[in-house]
């Protein structure tokens, strides 16, 4: 009797695996709450402090993101403050879409070169070029904008040089590599035998990359655009170095402009917590947060539209 209840005892002890498993769920569980608490905090953090421009210094929200007068610290005719966002708001999203429309053909014909024409060469020479671009800090290219970008657009086109088409230069080189490297990938995953199906049917190498690979990969295409567009939305330092920091609405391409990062970063040292500058920069902080989400919304909703294709 004795020995068959220690059997029992032995059947229900729990092995050391199975110990490790559990282990390793609680360690796993804990480290998700830990990023939730934390994403959640930052989100809350920002809300808080962005909300506060409109509760506690009444500005009118539509007056805000309509706005075209920059200056916290001055009141128009009407007694209100001058926090228009428009001219940051129109700058942020002009230089993010003009560096993804010039970035996109360069990566994905890149990215057809290293994947479809050439791997070999491909492997061997550009993918470690585009892990090196990856990994140069934005000072680093802020600098070169600085040097090259900006003296040669005063050249071709007069002007300071600081506006729109000099960041978008800058913002251009700085995108590529991800854009390169995410489109890269999202062609290997399209399998061989789309491929082989094709050329048995007697298309050529082109007709097959151009009806075949690029149509199949498509999702995965459009995710590395948008990632790279909310990689460029939210740098600041390159941008703030060659646009101009012009609070004004951009009237052309090399007029001095500003975006939405370049005013935080100058801006934000300079003011006092609690006052209406500093409320106001918080609520361009809460803008850019909530465009960042809307960006990973759309990545989202691409790779899940990729993945029922």
């Amino acid at each position: 009797m004795k020995s068959t209840q220690q059997l029992e005892r032995q059947l229900k002890r729990r092995s050391k695996a199975a110990k490790l498993e559990i282990w390793g769920r609680m360690v796993s569980l804990t480290a998700l709450l830990l990023i939730v608490a934390v994403v959640v905090g930052i989100i809350g953090f920002v809300a808080s402090k962005g909300i506060a421009t409109f509760t506690s210094n009444h500005v009118n929200l539509w007056d805000f993101l309509s706005g075209k007068n920059w200056n916290p610290g001055i009141t128009d005719a009407h007694g209100k403050p001058e926090v228009g966002a428009l001219p940051m708001i129109v700058g942020s999203f002009l230089i993010t879409i003009l560096s993804a429309l010039v970035a996109t053909p360069f990566a994905i014909g890149t990215a057809v070169f290293m994947n479809e024409i050439s791997p070999n060469k491909g492997a061997k020479i550009l993918q470690p070029v585009t892990e090196l671009l990856v990994g140069i800090p934005s000072v680093v290219y802020g600098f070169i904008g600085l040097s090259v970008v900006v003296p040669t657009t005063r050249a071709l086109f007069g002007g300071s040089g600081f506006g729109i088409l000099s960041g978008t230069c800058v913002l251009f080189v700085m995108i590529l590599p991800t854009v390169t490297s995410m489109s890269a990938d999202a062609l290997r995953a399209v399998p061989r035998y789309y491929r082989e199906a094709s050329l048995a049917l007697g298309a050529t190498q082109w007709q097959t990359i151009y009806k075949v690979v690029l149509r199949a990969a498509t999702p995965g295409l459009m995710t590395a655009v948008v990632f790279g567009m909310a990689r460029a939305f939210g740098e600041a330092l390159a941008v703030q170095m060659v646009i101009g920091n012009a609070a004004l609405m951009p009237n052309s391409l090399v007029s001095p402009s500003s975006t939405l990062t370049s005013v935080l970063t100058t801006g934000i040292g300079n003011t006092v917590m609690g006052s209406l500058q500093n409320n106001a920069l918080w609520s361009l902080a809460l803008v850019l947060l909530l465009m960042s989400l809307v960006f990973n919304l759309i990545i989202r909703l691409i790779g899940r539209k990729g993945r029922l294709q």
